[in-house]
């Protein structure tokens, strides 16, 4: 406990943190004032494991039951106050030396993505059951980042929203010369959402593509029950493998799976698949600062072979492979508020996802959202949507469009309730009544 003792003392200057080692030793930080937040390590080894490595070791204690969260706090809690300070503070732990910066910059950099493994590391992640992300996605499906207009707006508000905005960047309300209907590509097309609601604001034809087999199959079932299957197709397939040309092209969600190495290649090939006069908007989480290494606790659990890209990154890439960048816009609190609702979401449906898998799995989970959420609230993660073309001809020379077409996009659809709320269930309403 000695090592992980002095770490505190020299983070915790905030408020009070108790943590009951597994001996029954007790041991207080910080100088008072607000809620006490309690912790209990239950082994031996639990100490150890996380001063050595705080960012690996933390979550892993968590998530095997080694580090419990007393009631009535819970692990979002310790983990936003832990993060706050360090945040404030400079860090947990030493900072790196120059060897190991040198070897987390190759190992992000040479980080490979091939065809085999690209298809392995998204069905590891998105390859979980459809049921378990019907327990805390919206109605829709959207498991990006939610666009709050206003903090107060619900999530399924904060979804249309989100789509009204990337819609409106795309302006696919404009014509083809021939009068014929926009072709879309949406690459990595999740659930199939956002290719139905082009298809239903403006009649595109979408093709959908990703490597998840149960997405692929479920977004077709939704497409058919919708009526517009021959307009709105999903297939189990690599981008690399898609033939063009397409009108526009969305990327949302799906940039962060590429990886660094393989940058060029994939703005090579969206080129190549965009029509002339067309234009391309991709969505991805990134990093505020310079390029650098990725959370090594959630490359290991959560998202394998991922890289969070640095806005330079992504540009130079787009330089390289002959893009104009056409309009930038960094979002940076609006996926905070989506990952607290999910995790609020999670924790209602804890029994339901400890039966469809277990305990260290919910745990897990927990500590997957609430470390995102608290890299966006003020660590060093923030959302981009980068609208490039090949012509600059191809969009107006000001961005009002963007903002009046988002408004009247926003207007045409009326947020649902979710189903899954618990004053939908039949055991509130009769404690209600």
């Amino acid at each position: 406990m000695w090592l992980l003792d002095k770490m505190l003392k020299a983070l915790i200057r905030e408020g009070r943190l108790v943590v009951t080692d597994h001996d029954g030793k007790v041991y207080e930080y910080g100088p008072g004032g607000g809620d006490i937040l309690m912790v209990r390590l239950t082994d031996k080894g639990a100490a150890l494991h996380i001063a050595k490595d705080p960012r690996m070791g933390a979550g892993e204690a968590y998530t095997d039951g080694r580090l419990v969260v007393e009631a009535p706090h819970d692990i979002r809690d310790f983990v936003l106050y832990i993060m706050g300070q360090a945040n404030r503070g400079g860090g947990i732990g030493k900072p790196k030396g120059a060897l190991r910066k040198t070897f987390d910059t190759l190992a992000y950099k040479w980080e490979q993505n091939k065809r085999d493994r690209a298809s392995k590391n998204v069905v590891h992640h998105y390859g979980l059951t459809r049921e378990f992300y019907e327990l805390f996605l919206d109605e829709d499906r959207q498991y990006s980042m939610a666009y709050y207009r206003d903090p107060a707006n619900s999530l399924e508000r904060a979804q249309i929203d989100k789509k009204a905005l990337i819609a409106a960047k795309l302006r696919l309300g404009a014509t083809n010369p021939d009068g014929s209907p926009m072709r879309l590509l949406d690459i990595g097309c999740g659930w199939g959402g956002l290719g139905l609601y082009y298809n239903r604001h403006f009649g595109c034809e979408v093709l959908g593509v990703s490597l998840a087999p149960d997405q692929v199959k479920f977004a077709n079932e939704r497409a058919e029950a919708a009526g517009v299957a021959d307009k709105v197709k999903f297939q189990l397939i690599d981008y690399r493998d898609v033939k063009g040309p397409f009108d526009r092209i969305s990327s949302v969600g799906m940039f962060e799976h590429v990886g660094a190495r393989h940058y060029d290649e994939y703005f090579a090939k969206t080129s190549e698949l965009l029509a002339p006069d067309g234009i391309m908007l991709t969505h991805t989480i990134g990093r505020k600062g310079a390029p650098g290494g990725d959370d090594p606790w959630s490359r290991k659990y959560i998202f394998p072979g991922h890289h969070l890209p640095a806005m330079s990154e992504m540009v130079a890439a787009m330089e390289r492979t002959r893009w104009e960048v056409s309009d930038v816009e960094v979002m940076r609190y609006h996926y905070a508020h989506t990952l607290e609702e999910w995790y609020r979401r999670v924790k209602l449906h804890r029994d339901e996802i400890v039966d469809l898998y277990d305990e260290r799995f919910y745990r897990m989970w927990q500590f997957y959202l609430v470390g995102a959420e608290q890299s966006f609230r003020g660590a060093g993660m923030v959302n981009f949507q980068i609208q490039s073309v090949k012509r600059r001809d191809a969009v107006p020379i000001t961005r009002d469009y963007i903002i009046h077409e988002a408004a009247r996009l926003s207007a045409l659809d009326e947020a649902p309730e979710w189903h899954l709320d618990p004053k939908f269930r039949p055991e509130s309403r009769e404690a209600a009544e």
